[in-house]
Order: structure tokens, then C-alpha cells, then sequence
């Protein structure tokens, strides 16, 4: 497969005929970071001078929740801090009506990007008996993503403010922070795949000839550089063409450098993986005379493809009891990734996965699968392959694993990660299947 171009290959992730069945039939499992979790934390309350009490150290428990697990950089997710259960009660004898709390707070971003979102909450609440324990409530903020990879969220600071009588605050914080991660969010580059492609009108000529270079799929109206390639650095040969609406070019290149082993296009001052296209085989058939009794050797290596296989097309997880759920889990078939085209370009593998459809319409969320990749790089190899973050797959997709540009580039890695999907307790018993669908660019 050349640079640019998608390999996808379907998975079915399936269950026996008798998952959840009560009597210890399957599902499927997810990292706990797939799934929020609702944690507990030690808080140090302050009520109010008012009612002339101490502070009170207790336990919070709460969760968090997000709009999106899988974002892409640039993207707002929008996130909700639901206090389940309050460390602070009613500090007063008087009872409280409905709808005189408004609660705010902060959650705690860790991992790749770091920081807090302010949340909020709405004034309403259910009446609260006098000395009674405050209700559950619920308050929302957004952050927007910046950096790929792990982004954890945490319980942070609260406030409850009540507007009856008087206008009181009773200030929660957090008594060792940060308080335990209640959910992650695996974020992606958010970069499009970059399908340019080019083809030579001849594939050797002698130093000084001509070759045409057609290529597709680059930027409406862009210029476009033309140049030779020995390896991972330019040679001297340089030409320049325009992109026409269609995104097509048509240009020539004068190969005069005798080290010209191929043939690049890339929009932009230098090359990159993201605009470029190549490099194209080109041999330059060098006619130097030779001295006499001498005799010339060529040789050439040949440049390849970007390929992967698999090790088997289904995956067998485990089984859950209905009615108890859980995680269920199992692991990728192996996959193994060929780079042989040369040159500065690494790749990225990734998935994305269908929800699971089970009997008479029931179905368990994409969102709920999870998996922690792992990789390994045969020795020898330029590149070093890097494992994608541990998390949610789910509809909108995650890497799996990772090559990095470079000077030079290639080599042999093999792929895998323990796969599990988060199977609510009363899921109706049956078989459940979903398709995961890999890409390599």
C-alpha cells in the first residue's frame, strides 16, 4: 500500500449464544477509565458564621461525566461534576424550600493537559429539612482540548450558596488533592488523512532529461514544489506546479543530480508528511564513459509498501452475569505492520468500533469499549513504534499505535492491546456483536 492510502480491516467482536445469560453467560469489558466512575473523596467543609458550628471534615462522593470521551484537539467537550452525595448538610434548624441552592465548583484536568474548568449549577434543589443532609446536584462547565492523548478529570472544590433568609455559603474543598479520577478522555491531533499521490511518466532517464509528474488530491489553487530525493534529503533537482480546482497537478522536473533516486511534490516551503506526496522511483542511468578495462556495476533498492495483516479476524470476551455486569475482557488479534517505502513519512494505525447490537434491538454503547494498546519494534528498524493512550475507542476513534516522521523512517513492528467493554448489570441476556474497523495511513 503506498504512502496516503488506507488499509481497514473488520473485527468482529463477538459473544456465545449465551451471554449474560444469568447463569454466568458473556459480555464484553472496557478500561475503568472508559466508563465514569464515581469516587469518593475526604472534603473540609465550612458552614456558615451564622450557625456557630465547626467545620466538618467528611466524605464526598461524586462523578464525572463528558459530552464526548473521544475528542480531537480543537474540540469543547462539555463536562458535568454531579455531586452524588454532599460532605456538608444543612448547618441551620430552619428547613430550606426548593430551589433557593446554587451550587459551583471546579474539576480537575490531569494527564496531557492540565488546569481546571469552573462548573455551575442551576438554582434548584428539593426542600431540605432543618440539620438535613443537602440533595444531590449537578453542575456543568467546558474546557477546550489542546494536546492529544490522556486527559484525566478529577472532583475538585465546591460551593453550595443558599439564598433564603440570607444569602450563605458553605465552601467544600478538597481535604488531599486532587481527589481520585472519575473519568478520562483519549483526544486525537483532529488531522485529516493525507491522500496525495503522484506518478512519474517515466521511471529512469539520463542526467539532464525531463520527467513528468502528475499528481491528485492536493489543495485547490496550490503551488507545488517538485523535487528530487536520494534517500531522506533533497537533491538539486527542483520544479514547481500549480494545483488546478480539482486539486490536480501536471509538471516536469529536470533530473540532472545523478543522486536522484526518486521523486517527491509537497505544497509548502519544505517538505512534510502532512502536504507531501512520494517519493516516486526514479533511476537516473548515469552515461559517463568509462575508462578503458573498467566495467560499471548498478544496483538500486527498490523502495516498498506500507502494509499490515492480523493474526485472525474475531475476538472472543469474556462473559458477564446479568444482572451484575461488569467488565468483560480480551485481547486484539495481533497485528503486524510492514513500513517499507523509505523516506521521512511514519504512520498511525487507528480504530473505531460500531455499538454492539444484541437480541430483539438491544445494543451495548461503542462508547463502553475500551482498549490498552501495546507495541513492540523489531530490531533494526529506523522508526520505534509508539503505543496509543489507554481509553475509550468507541465510534469516533482512537490510535492504537504510531510512527513519528523522521529522517529515515521504516521497519517491522507488531500490534496489540487488551481490549474489555463496560456491560451495564441488566443488559438483556444474549449474544452481542460489534465491528471494529482499523486503518493504517
Amino acid at each position: 500500500m503506498g504512502s496516503g492510502t488506507r488499509r481497514r480491516h473488520r473485527w468482529a467482536a463477538l459473544l456465545g449464544a449465551t451471554a449474560l445469560a444469568v447463569t454466568g453467560g458473556g459480555a464484553l469489558a472496557c478500561p475503568a477509565s472508559a466508563e465514569p466512575q464515581q469516587v469518593d473523596f475526604a472534603t473540609h467543609c465550612v458552614p456558615p458564621p451564622i450557625a456557630g458550628i465547626p467545620p466538618i471534615d467528611g466524605t464526598t462522593t461524586a462523578k464525572i461525566t463528558v459530552d464526548n470521551a473521544a475528542p480531537k484537539v480543537g474540540d469543547t467537550v462539555t463536562v458535568t461534576y454531579t455531586v452524588v452525595k454532599p460532605a456538608a448538610s444543612n448547618p441551620v434548624d430552619i428547613a430550606l424550600p426548593a430551589d433557593i441552592m446554587t451550587p459551583t465548583g471546579k474539576v480537575t484536568l490531569g494527564g496531557v493537559q492540565t488546569g481546571d474548568i469552573t462548573v455551575a449549577g442551576p438554582k434548584k434543589n428539593d426542600p431540605v429539612p432543618g440539620k438535613g443532609a443537602f440533595p444531590s446536584f449537578s453542575m456543568t462547565g467546558t474546557f477546550t482540548v489542546t494536546t492529544p492523548g490522556a486527559i484525566t478529570l478529577s472532583p475538585g472544590d465546591y460551593n453550595i450558596h443558599t439564598s433564603y433568609i440570607l444569602e450563605l455559603d458553605t465552601p467544600c474543598t478538597v481535604t488531599n488533592p486532587p481527589a481520585p479520577v472519575s473519568e478520562t478522555v483519549t483526544a486525537t491531533d483532529g488531522g485529516q488523512t493525507n491522500n496525495r499521490a503522484i506518478s512519474l511518466g517515466t521511471a529512469s532517464g539520463k542526467p539532464g532529461d525531463s520527467v513528468t509528474v502528475t499528481g491528485t488530491n492536493f489543495t485547490p489553487g496550490a503551488a507545488v514544489t517538485l523535487a528530487g530525493r536520494a534517500g531522506a534529503a533533497e537533491t538539486a533537482d527542483k520544479g514547481t506546479a500549480t494545483a488546478n480546482a480539482q486539486g490536480a497537478i501536471s509538471g516536469t522536473l529536470t533530473v540532472s543530480d545523478k543522486a536522484t533516486t526518486g521523486v517527491v511534490a509537497y505544497e509548502g516551503s519544505a517538505w512534510s508528511d502532512a502536504k507531501g506526496a512520494g517519493p516516486a522511483a526514479y533511476v537516473v542511468i548515469d552515461d559517463t564513459p568509462l575508462p578503458e578495462g573498467s566495467q560499471k556495476l548498478n544496483s538500486s533498492v527498490k523502495a516498498g509498501t506500507l502494509s499490515m495483516t492480523q493474526a485472525g479476524d474475531t475476538v472472543e470476551l469474556a462473559a458477564v452475569d446479568y444482572g451484575k455486569g461488569g467488565f468483560s475482557r480480551g485481547s486484539l488479534q495481533t497485528v503486524t505492520v510492514k513500513d517499507f517505502r523509505g523516506g521521512p513519512a511514519g504512520w498511525s494505525l487507528t480504530g473505531k468500533v460500531t455499538d454492539f447490537a444484541g437480541p430483539g434491538g438491544a445494543k451495548i454503547e461503542a462508547a463502553k469499549l475500551g482498549w490498552t494498546p501495546v507495541c513492540a519494534t523489531k530490531t533494526g528498524s529506523p522508526s520505534t513504534c509508539q503505543p496509543g493512550s489507554p481509553g475509550s475507542v468507541g465510534s469516533a476513534g482512537a490510535t492504537l499505535a504510531s510512527t513519528p516522521n523522521g529522517a529515515q523512517t521504516g521497519g517491522e513492528f507488531t500490534v496489540d492491546a487488551r481490549l474489555s467493554l463496560n456491560v451495564p448489570a441488566f443488559t438483556p441476556p444474549g449474544a452481542y456483536s460489534g465491528v471494529l474497523t482499523l486503518t493504517l495511513t
